[in-house]
């Protein structure tokens, strides 16, 4: 079963968002129930730290529960994770100097690179922003990672009959 990486800047807001989604969408199908998830930060600013106040209850109120505590990006997820999403361009960039050979390269997308709505956007990060911006980069990471989903389920799960 493959495994996804999200990566924002401080790993407090876009990126747990994202992985909490795809945790929360993935453990209601069974075809994805070993689907293993993650979420790092460029930064080590917030490591150790739940999500954004902010962030957990807009995402509560969708159901999603955001769990998971602040890590920092390292090398090593680029062996260990089959898709490594960024949330902007500035992260994108940063995983690309990291990624030193194609195999690690072709790993590394927006994560609005499977989304039919906002197909290779940048999710803003909503931090400095007011509670509207919560909402509308929520909106973003549900397209995405269902598009990501069915990414997934094509290349993972093709018929063999």
């Amino acid at each position: 079963m493959p495994s996804v990486l999200f990566v924002c800047l401080g790993n407090i807001c876009r990126s747990p968002a994202a992985e909490g989604i795809l945790r929360h969408v993935a453990q209601n199908d069974q075809a994805l129930k070993e689907l293993h998830i993650e979420s790092c930060g460029i930064g080590d600013w917030h490591v150790g730290q739940l999500p954004d106040e902010r962030m957990r209850q807009a995402a509560q109120d969708r159901g999603i529960i955001l769990s998971t505590r602040a890590q920092q990006f390292k090398l090593e997820f680029l062996d260990q994770f089959d898709y490594i999403l960024a949330a902007d361009q500035e992260v994108l960039h940063d995983l690309y100097y990291y990624a030193k050979n194609p195999e690690h390269k072709a790993k590394i997308h927006l994560i609005t690179a499977f989304s039919s709505s906002y197909k290779n956007q940048v999710v803003p990060d909503p931090y400095y922003q007011g509670e509207g911006a919560f909402e509308y980069v929520l909106d973003m990471l549900e397209d995405s990672c269902q598009g990501l989903i069915e990414q997934i389920k094509k290349t993972n799960f093709k018929s063999h009959s």
